[in-house]
């Protein structure tokens, strides 16, 4: 059986290394041999997450007339990313990208910190912003308001109840997607969404692809559900999916399954378009590849003006391809825990039956509360706050990290809560380390990827403005001159992050 899961071909590979983000680099005032600046090109791309791990390399002889280098370059590349450990082979399989034993791990700071730190550490660990006032006050006054009929039965509602689930079909109607309430679960949150249906169709070692990077909480759910993942790189910047790379890792690994955001990706900000999103359905569905579809940041475009990308679902035209995962979670705030599934019916009634087996069913208060914000005019004035917060937030940040680490590297998005941002040759996981030291918390790069991928990033959220993120931006460079002055210069280049 193979050793790898996909497979990159010779032209592709010579692009990426000469796009720039292979660039050969120097460690002094002499250019390195050609074979060491290949290998340090290659491994640069696994790093970075832009060529997956356990990905089949080109034969040395392709790969040599690619890139007009002697096949003595290629294969003594080969050898030294052998001996790296960025390489493995086997005779009559070929060789396939890796990472060795014992590269940073990925540092904490996804899991909130308690509110009495809030004072000592700035928390850019999670991208949520504190609940909208007055409507949260409004919308739990109004859930225990109409509290009475529910509170009058068993409490038990394994699909969520009847009218959350017609108001989230009707919000799918209104968007171009036909849904009966049938075809709505209502979950805890999208955690809980996707959870469920990893559960349903997802047995231990099957396949699933993921985008590269991509949603670090889910990336962690998958593993602990014994997935092996099939990493897919995002094309540069705000571009967004790499079709013919989706559709080369679903026809040759045939994953059972595929989880992607399409709406203001995490951690990348990108947006999908209409023909990527048709395109990807398409190649699901040739593949017999279930699409699973997080649409969690969906209502957070910071500029309403530009019309919206039509869901996922929306080029479904079977029904059985795509399942869509929601959530009030971001939109809203992140303790209101309360999301759904869209999906066919037979695959809704097989998620309420295993539910009995999970957790029963969402809280009744949260769902009422829901169900008043989407149906009494609420959650439109709440996210027209929330989307002024976000843009005045994102600008601050913008600008905090353009005065005080002008080498970082990053797009802004036309959405989202993040920014994805490149940390100028260091190790994202030592500056996140260091940078807690000194009083804030910033996820590193690799929670996002698969086997150590995106060493060189971190994610900043929008969740900070004015001279917090002064302060913020302020303290991180300081982390990045710690740790640039405990680094060899030679590991500083894009060649060779630290450990």
């Amino acid at each position: 059986m193979p050793q790898w899961t996909s497979t990159i071909g010779a032209t592709q590979l010579a692009r990426l290394l000469n796009s720039g983000d292979g660039h050969q680099p120097t460690t002094g005032p002499r250019r390195q041999p050609a074979y060491r600046a290949l290998a340090d090109g290659i491994r640069l791309l696994v790093l970075e997450g832009r060529v997956p791990v356990a990905a089949r390399l080109p034969a040395e002889r392709e790969l040599a007339g690619a890139l007009a280098v002697s096949r003595t370059t290629v294969a003594t590349a080969f050898e030294a990313l052998r001996g790296d450990g960025f390489l493995e082979s086997r005779r009559g399989s070929g060789s396939w990208t890796a990472v060795p034993p014992g590269r940073p791990l990925p540092g904490r700071a996804l899991e909130p910190l308690p509110p009495d730190a809030a004072g000592r550490i700035i928390d850019l660990g999670c991208a949520s912003l504190p609940a909208p006032e007055p409507w949260f006050t409004r919308a739990f006054q109004a859930a225990l308001a109409a509290s009475g009929p529910a509170a009058r039965t068993h409490g038990d509602f394994p699909a969520g109840l009847s009218e959350l689930r017609q108001t989230i079909a009707d919000r799918y109607t209104a968007r171009g997607v036909p849904t009966m309430p049938e075809q709505i679960m209502v979950t805890t949150g999208a955690m809980g969404g996707v959870g469920a249906v990893c559960r349903l169709f997802v047995a231990h070692g099957e396949r699933v692809a993921v985008e590269h990077p991509s949603y670090a909480n889910v990336l962690q759910l998958l593993r602990e559900a014994g997935a092996r993942l099939v990493p897919v790189p995002m094309a540069d910047g705000l571009a967004g999916w790499e079709l013919p790379l989706w559709r080369r890792v679903l026809k040759e690994a045939a994953p059972r399954l595929a989880y992607v955001v399409a709406d203001f990706h995490n951690p990348t900000g990108a947006l999908a378009t209409e023909e990527q999103r048709r395109e990807l359905v398409a190649a699901a569905r040739a593949a017999g590849t279930l699409l699973v579809v997080d649409e969690t940041m969906t209502d957070l475009a910071h500029d309403v003006g530009a019309p919206a990308p039509r869901p996922v679902s929306a080029f479904d035209h079977g029904g059985s391809t795509v399942v869509t995962v929601g959530s009030a979670s971001k939109s809203f705030w992140a303790g209101l825990r309360i999301g759904w599934v869209r999906a066919a019916p037979e695959v809704i009634r097989s998620l309420v039956a295993a539910r009995a087996y999970a957790d029963l069913g969402s809280p009744v208060m949260e769902q009422l509360a829901l169900h008043w914000l989407l149906t009494e005019g609420g959650w439109e004035e709440a996210l027209t706050l929330r989307r002024a917060e976000i843009r005045a937030s994102r600008d601050s940040v913008v600008a905090a990290l353009g005065v005080h680490l002008p080498d970082w590297e990053f797009t802004v998005p036309t959405g989202g809560l993040a920014l994805w941002v490149r940390t100028g040759g260091l190790s994202g996981s030592r500056v996140a380390d260091v940078a807690e030291r000194l009083g804030v918390r910033v996820p590193s790069g690799p929670r996002f990827g698969v086997d150590g991928a995106f060493e060189g990033y971190v994610r900043v959220p929008f969740t900070v403005s004015g001279s917090l993120a002064t302060e913020a931006a302020s303290r991180l460079a300081a982390a990045a001159r710690l740790v640039a002055e405990d680094t060899p210069p030679a590991l500083q280049t894009p060649a060779g992050y630290t450990t």
